[in-house]
């Protein structure tokens, strides 16, 4: 249902935030890349390009007269690797938005490219919190956690220090 729900914010996000003029070709084209063959496959992998489908007529989008195209590629968790791609798909297969990419390398790679080419990037799983602060882009949108939120949400809400003598003697 998570991944449904991004992926028709991806493409509310697309139709809203480019005129029709600057959609490529007539057709919203979104691509979806992760780790389709390699450990974290499972967690996004092939299921969120079919998701990605699912919400694409879930929302409609034909009815509503856009055509939406959803493509997939496999980054195999290497920056250099998911650079190339995303390179191919907005210079010459027209992609106009980047969702997914859960590897936070590879996240911060997309990041700078879909800056520099004026592209929309909708991160939904990395955790690098230079996605939000030192590598902040108008062009990305950092959908979920970072790892400063993170490691401070646990740190702080932690009610019961005990003193580092551990005595444990001391109710909370």
């Amino acid at each position: 249902m998570f991944r449904k729900l991004s992926m028709a914010a991806a493409v509310a996000l697309a139709m809203n935030g480019m005129a029709q003029a600057q959609v490529s070709d007539g057709v919203i084209k979104i691509g979806v890349m992760n780790d389709m063959s390699g450990t974290y496959s499972d967690l996004s992998g092939p299921g969120s390009v079919v998701a990605a489908k699912m919400a694409v007529e879930d929302f409609g989008a034909a009815a509503k007269g856009l055509k939406v195209e959803i493509v997939g590629a496999d980054h195999q968790n290497k920056p250099d690797v998911g650079s190339n791609v995303v390179r191919t798909w907005i210079d010459r297969e027209h992609v106009d938005v980047i969702v997914d990419v859960p590897t936070s390398s590879v996240a911060l790679a997309v990041n700078e490219i879909v800056r520099d080419k004026n592209k929309v990037f909708l991160v939904s799983g990395a955790g690098a919190s230079d996605l939000t602060g030192a590598k902040c882009s108008p062009n990305t949108i950092h959908w979920t956690y970072d790892t400063w939120a993170l490691g401070n949400g646990t740190g702080s809400a932690d009610t019961c220090r005990l003193p580092f003598s551990w005595d444990t003697s001391r109710a909370c």
